[in-house]
């Protein structure tokens, strides 16, 4: 399995999102790198990881992949950062695995209760077919590049990054897909109820996340209210891209508390 290992300091293990390569978490990862030590890699099921994952295997296998990192890397314990989709699997991780679980962050994550809205399950019917269709909305996430940009040229720079990032980097429709149908026979609610690691909650504006809505995300709140919670300036889903270093200074002062035994209850905005 090809794993991303870089930095030192508090561990800190970082699952990607539904598109579920890596490389598309890269100015987070950079930034994150700076500052503790950051562990990645992309889902089992993307060809470029080289893990193991069969046609028939269920939402568990990504759950079992991190174990496998964390033991490939020879780390005990680890901070678990789950981004969108990937939220869902460090939450289920942490459940599953308190003991290698130091704490958890949550960014703009699918809640266990989530359901695919109109235009998800549009996707779904032909995901192949509607690849254009799919890029053409995600036009819509311009609104918040803009508003994370300082000036149309940093905002030119991201899209570009961006585009750059979707031709070297393809995400595949079809995993994509295959990916959201794993959850619809998932009941997960019961299982992460039982969860009392340190977590901080991280998503953007309400008015700028055109993926995940913010409320969704929260509902974490219901069944942890310990959890702390942190709100990214500026910016909606893609804040982990759009504003690293911000990122950063959140999730990096709160694992390292985790990790050293401090209390970790502190709601920021």
């Amino acid at each position: 399995m090809k794993i991303i290992d870089r930095g030192s300091g508090t561990p800190v293990v970082v699952i990607p999102g539904i598109q579920g390569r890596w490389e598309w978490m890269k100015p987070a990862i950079d930034v994150l790198a700076q500052r503790c030590r950051v562990i990645t890699f992309s889902l089992a099921d993307e060809p470029s990881c080289g893990g193991r994952f069969e046609k028939s295997c269920s939402f568990k296998r990504y759950v079992e992949q991190v174990r496998e990192v964390l033991d490939t890397v020879e780390v005990r314990e680890a901070a678990i950062c789950g981004v969108s989709y990937g939220g869902l699997i460090a939450a289920a991780f942490a459940a599953r695995y308190p003991d290698r679980t130091s704490s958890l962050v949550l960014v703009s994550a699918l809640s266990p209760s989530w359901k695919p809205d109109a235009r998800v399950r549009f996707c779904l019917h032909a995901p192949r077919l509607l690849t254009p269709f799919f890029l053409l909305t995600s036009l819509r996430m311009y609104r918040e590049i803009a508003a994370a940009s300082a000036g149309v040229v940093r905002a030119f720079r991201t899209v570009t990054c961006l585009i750059w990032c979707f031709v070297t980097h393809m995400f595949s429709p079809g995993r994509m897909a295959r990916r959201l149908r794993l959850l619809e026979a998932l009941d997960l609610q019961q299982e992460l109820a039982r969860v009392t690691k340190p977590t901080l909650i991280v998503t953007g504006e309400p008015a700028l996340d055109r993926v995940v809505p913010v409320g969704t995300t929260r509902e974490y709140l219901y069944l942890w209210p310990q959890a702390s919670v942190a709100t990214i300036p500026r910016t909606g889903h893609l804040g982990l891209i759009t504003r690293p270093d911000e990122f950063a200074r959140l999730v990096v002062p709160f694992t390292e508390r985790a990790a050293h035994g401090v209390n970790t209850r502190k709601r920021a905005s």
